[in-house]
């Protein structure tokens, strides 16, 4: 049988998801149960423990099929978002509840109790944080538990922002955090898709898979805004013909630096450019 990623096929050599059946080999092939994030992001691991390394994060209101759950708590499974494999905190997750009906469209929000901004807050999301409001007034978009978010804050989840540029640059600044995809910390290719995200652009998870499946092919002379600039394990995107914005280890943060210092400062550590992609 021809090798599937296991980063997006649930499959391991004792267990594996029903559908895959006939694809790989398996001690046994189950169907999976379809969860929901409920905590405003939740770590998928590795490995079921807490100092597993962090693949990526799951967002409140995100759906996960669910495939095995351990007795010490850990559920291993699949985003319904991007497909990505991995092991969760069960505790994170509670059966499918109302369909979202909107998403966070800032860095981050507060859900208070009440109609008071002066109470103190019982929820902090995350952009691109997914939510069922049950109704509305002039300040607050309201869900069935209760919880009033500013409406400025929130968008339907059929509107796309036009710049997913302008939506990246607003996390300059973030820590830097592998596997992260919020603005308390996150890496090359979760900056690229969270961005994408809003702007209503279908983006995989890790930089190889974006730079496989995003755009077509262009180069660093005609480089222009929104461009994608690929090095193997890393992704920049482009704010113009000279500058570029990405999350990076050397400045441990999402920085805006020189296309041409970024560039040669990369391949001095070894590591030359290998696409450039145009969406």
């Amino acid at each position: 049988m021809a090798a599937l990623d296991p980063r997006i096929n649930p499959y391991r050599s004792d267990i594996a998801a029903k559908y895959l059946q006939g694809k790989v080999e398996a001690a046994r092939f189950v169907d999976g149960e379809r969860r929901e994030v409920i905590r405003a992001s939740a770590p998928l691991r590795s490995a079921p423990t807490h100092e597993a390394r962090l693949l990526t994060e799951a967002l409140m209101g995100e759906r996960v099929i669910v495939y095995e759950t351990t007795e010490e708590g850990w559920a291993w499974g699949q985003l319904e978002s991007d497909g990505y494999v991995g092991w969760l905190s069960a505790s994170a997750l509670a059966g499918s509840g109302a369909a979202p009906t909107h998403k966070v469209a800032v860095l981050r929000t507060l859900g208070f109790p009440g109609v008071d901004i002066k109470l103190p807050p019982a929820a902090a999301l995350p952009m691109g944080a997914l939510l069922a409001i049950a109704r509305e007034d002039e300040r607050f978009a309201i869900t069935p538990s209760g919880l009033h978010f500013p409406r400025l804050h929130l968008a339907l989840l059929k509107e796309k922002k036009s710049d997913f540029v302008a939506i990246a640059e607003l996390f300059a600044g973030t820590p830097y955090l592998w596997g992260g995809k919020t603005s308390l910390g996150l890496d090359c290719s979760g900056l690229v898709q969270v961005a994408m995200q809003a702007a209503g652009i279908a983006c995989p998870r890790d930089s190889d898979m974006q730079e496989a499946t995003l755009g077509r092919p262009s180069t660093l002379a005609e480089l222009r805004r929104g461009d994608l600039v690929f090095w193997k394990g890393h992704v920049a995107i482009a704010r113009n013909s000279a500058s570029l914005l990405h999350a990076n280890a050397h400045h441990i943060s999402v920085a805006i630096e020189p296309a041409a210092e970024a560039i040669a400062r990369i391949k001095a550590a070894g590591n030359d450019v290998s696409s450039v992609k145009r969406l």
